[in-house]
């Protein structure tokens, strides 16, 4: 068996990491982790219940249990048992999925499942701190940028495409504040890791940039 290693894919929103850690994944025959579903499935918990006070939030941690089922060879988010795949990926839920990752305690919560899932190495997980904060000796750390227009009408397909009818300047103006949400949080902020490499994908197809990362991704084994 040949060595397996742990892939951290961090960058801002409607980057396309889901997609990108996905397909490596398959790629390397390694198990996926989409850690910005965590955050989205306590979001969609507070929503559901009503809580908004980071005090209410903290409480309730310990009712929330956070899994991934495979359906129709799909990876979906259970919360507490419940498929709840399709709630949490509205923009509400990524929203409040946003706010709550600020908080201190939820962000300890979830660092803590995260980083027991990469005991045995062999995973691609992607978010906003994996290579920084969950898993900062990581073998292969990707950091996936796009412009914000690029990164916006991106997001506004994927929510036409649901059958929603969003306004582009509304879905920018999301876009740009969760930019700077992520990035000034007093708690793991986004930022690249100083041995991150950064793809920036604005100009490139899905498979363009798939070459690319398939391309790193052997190049880090072969040196194995």
């Amino acid at each position: 068996m040949p060595n397996k290693i742990i892939i951290a894919i961090d960058g801002y929103s409607s980057c396309g990491k889901s997609t990108i850690a996905k397909a490596l994944a398959k790629y390397a025959g390694y198990t996926y982790v989409d850690t910005g579903a965590m955050y989205r499935a306590i979001g969609l918990y507070t929503l559901r219940n009503g809580l908004t006070a980071p005090a209410d939030i903290i409480a309730a941690l310990p009712k929330i249990q956070i899994g991934f089922i495979l359906t129709d060879g799909a990876q979906h988010v259970t919360l507490n048992g419940e498929d709840v795949e399709s709630q949490i990926r509205t923009l509400e839920a990524g929203n409040r999925a946003s706010e709550i990752s600020q908080i201190k305690e939820v962000r300890a919560f979830l660092v803590a499942q995260q980083q027991k899932m990469g005991d045995q190495k062999g995973i691609v997980m992607d978010g906003r701190d994996i290579g920084t904060v969950v898993f900062p000796k990581a073998e292969l750390k990707l950091f996936l940028t796009a412009s914000p227009e690029v990164r916006a009408q991106r997001r506004f397909d994927e929510l036409v495409e649901k059958g929603e009818k969003p306004n582009f300047d509304d879905v920018l103006k999301d876009v740009n504040e969760r930019d700077y949400r992520d990035t000034h949080r007093a708690e793991s902020p986004l930022r690249q890791a100083e041995d991150a490499i950064v793809v920036d994908n604005s100009h490139m197809t899905r498979e363009e940039q798939m070459q690319v990362i398939y391309g790193l991704f052997d190049q880090k084994i072969s040196k194995l």
